[in-house]
């Protein structure tokens, strides 16, 4: 515990340049009598600390000091910076701002070679507001209401224990409690519509490991793509799913829940997919597309 409060007042003091004893006492929730004892203690690793009296007077490290090359390796250093350089999550700044600071403390600089940007396309602004808010709500352990359209159609309020943010699979996801179900929860962050950072705390519990969902229990589907269609075909199955036919076209071959999503899924296909197997799939695709014809062809109401 110790140690770890002493690198943070060292990284502390390279951030603000310097503080006084109460001032590091109250962040790191211990008494200036302990700061002091830290302070020789820094002192007595060689880490140029000194500390100043008068009225403005306090803490402070010699202008050159950089953490010791000990610390992080060359190659460990250059994959920080890289990592910060790389991931551009909803344009934080703050990463921006973490990069430019360590960059100066381990005075290397790293070739700009790669992004991510995990935002949707168009105005992202309320991306940015959505993971900033979730974000702190996961570090400060602050419950969060939030509005969330499920895979059933229906739109509600839940009032959650966030826990982490998880990136899988081209989408953000949310691991929280759900009160209202007094269970454990997975959100994809695309389907909340609203949320609000509320004031309750709650106690940190790891989430449970994940139990794994038997394919068996899945029907098998089986589709077919005109061979134009490969960049839609290897943009959503895996290759080990699909199978070239002689004339070009493919064969998909996946197990997969039936349920609303799925019907919509296919539909996003238009009339580029035939749905081989099962039949009472095809039926529900027909079914729906037909509902969306007989739609499309009613004058619209003002």
């Amino acid at each position: 515990m110790q140690e770890s409060r002493l690198f943070k007042i060292v990284y502390y003091l390279l951030d603000k340049g310097q503080a006084t004893a109460p001032e590091l006492a109250q962040r790191f929730e211990v008494s200036v009598r302990t700061i002091y004892r830290d302070i020789d203690a820094l002192s007595g690793a060689g880490v140029p600390v000194y500390a100043e009296a008068g009225r403005n007077g306090g803490i402070y490290l010699m202008d050159d000091f950089v953490l010791d090359k000990a610390v992080l390796s060359e190659a460990e250093k250059q994959e920080i910076l890289m990592a910060l350089q790389s991931i551009n999550t909803a344009q934080n700044k703050n990463a921006s701002q973490t990069l430019q600071k360590l960059s100066a403390l381990f005075q290397l600089n790293s070739e700009n070679w790669l992004e991510v940007d995990f935002s949707n396309w168009g105005n992202n602004a309320f991306d940015k507001e959505k993971f900033e808010l979730l974000k702190t709500a996961v570090i400060q352990r602050r419950t969060v209401k939030i509005q969330y359209a499920n895979s059933y159609e229906e739109i509600g309020e839940r009032v959650v224990q966030p826990l982490k943010l998880v990136y899988k699979s081209r989408a953000w996801y949310l691991k929280a409690f759900c009160t209202k179900k007094q269970d454990w929860r997975i959100f994809k962050l695309n389907r909340i519509l609203d949320l609000t950072l509320l004031n309750d705390r709650f106690v940190y519990r790891e989430f449970p490991s994940p139990v794994e969902l038997c394919e068996n229990d899945f029907p098998e589907m089986t589709l077919r793509f005109p061979k134009d269609m490969a960049y839609r075909v290897y943009d959503e199955f895996d290759k080990t799913q699909v199978q070239r036919q002689a004339d070009g076209s493919f064969l998909v071959f996946a197990k997969m829940p039936v349920d609303a999503w799925l019907i919509g899924f296919l539909l996003s296909f238009g009339t580029q997919v035939d749905i081989l197997a099962p039949l009472d799939l095809r039926e529900a695709v027909a079914k729906q597309a037909e509902q969306i014809f007989q739609k499309m062809k009613e004058k619209p109401k003002p």
